[in-house]
């Protein structure tokens, strides 16, 4: 218990210097680097006329700022759903959550053309619902099917197929190249007007997540030891999926698919903190800030000066750490 309330003292006090830091260094540095003073001369003395003042307010602090939220929400996300199924692959892009936001985006784009931004936010948290439905729905009518690595599998199987029937829909219909962005992120097409929009939802999302976060940590223990506690576990689970749809359907219409957040982070802050949902839902959604801005900055420097997709760089990461989550605790379920 001390070792872990030092690392809760340790994390308040570093986190929030090292994602004002990573913030400062993504609007800073890119093709052209930008003075520190000029950052925030163009935030309290904008000169329209100014070309580094029209590039910080209108490229690169979105896209700061859009790269912290979505981080936040994958991996806040990503940790209610390991809660609340105590499976430890559990996350938004593995269970086909991300996948079903943006099959219903392309849907909206084919036949709803000229769509409202609000309202691509709200499919796309429907097609969240749906990826999710769609998963646990097949799993369970398969033996064994809700066990880590066949619901991992249920959950690729199911997502690749959402993923090439929309890509198919998207090029039959010619709108592919717009879709494309969807399905590969686009942290460098983000607009002020849609993070701001998007950031009270998301917020809405992580407050839910947050005020569920006992009630997660009971049901980790186990279905008869939550019932057994007075825990209305069924609607635990429904607000659960709410929370997780919202944060979800929020990130992927801000900037599209990001494999892999809500998986690593969550397991590296329960390393840290323990088991309790209340320490680690938000200070999973904290460092999934700071993660995913590091791996904004690095997919930009590896191929310097070209841009390497985000997906990539947290797949590099992601893929490894999916593969020893499931040669070290092989297909039992996550335990709190």
């Amino acid at each position: 218990m001390k070792s872990s309330n030092q690392h809760i003292l340790l994390f308040s006090i570093i986190m929030p210097f090292l994602i004002v830091a990573v913030f400062f260094i993504s609007v800073s540095f890119g093709t052209k680097a930008i003075q520190f003073s000029e950052i925030i001369d163009a935030i309290f003395r904008f000169d329209e006329s100014n070309a580094n003042h029209q590039i910080i307010l209108s490229g690169r602090i979105p896209r700061a700022i859009a790269v912290l939220l979505v981080g936040a929400f994958l991996a806040a996300a990503g940790a209610i759903m390991q809660g609340i199924t105590r499976n430890f692959l559990a996350s938004p892009s593995i269970m086909g959550v991300t996948d079903g936001s943006a099959f219903f985006i392309t849907m909206a784009f084919v036949f709803l053309p000229g769509i409202s931004s609000f309202k691509l936010v709200l499919i796309s948290m429907l097609g969240s619902l749906f990826g999710g439905a769609l998963v646990f729905g097949f799993a369970s009518v398969i033996k064994n099917g809700l066990s880590p690595v066949r619901l991992a599998i249920i959950g690729t199987v199911i997502g690749t197929f959402l993923s090439s029937f929309g890509t198919a829909i998207a090029m039959y219909h010619q709108i592919s190249q717009t879709i494309t962005m969807w399905y590969n992120s686009k942290v460098h097409m983000v607009n002020m007007d849609l993070v701001l929009l998007c950031a009270p939802i998301g917020l809405v999302g992580i407050l839910l997540a947050i005020a569920l976060s006992g009630a997660v940590t009971i049901t980790a223990l186990g279905e008869d030891v939550a019932v057994s506690l007075g825990q209305k576990t069924r609607v635990v689970k429904v607000l659960s999926m709410l929370s997780v749809a919202i944060l979800t359907g929020t990130a992927v219409a801000l900037v599209g698919k990001i494999a892999f957040v809500g998986l690593v982070v969550p397991h590296i802050i329960r390393m840290l903190m323990g088991v309790d949902y209340r320490m680690i839902i938000p200070c999973s959604a904290v460092f999934g800030a700071f993660f995913l801005s590091v791996c904004d900055l690095m997919s930009r420097y590896v191929n310097f000066p070209f841009e390497t997709p985000i997906g990539v760089v947290t797949a590099i990461i992601g893929v490894p750490f999916f593969l020893y989550l499931i040669r070290s605790k092989g297909g039992e379920k996550y335990a709190a």
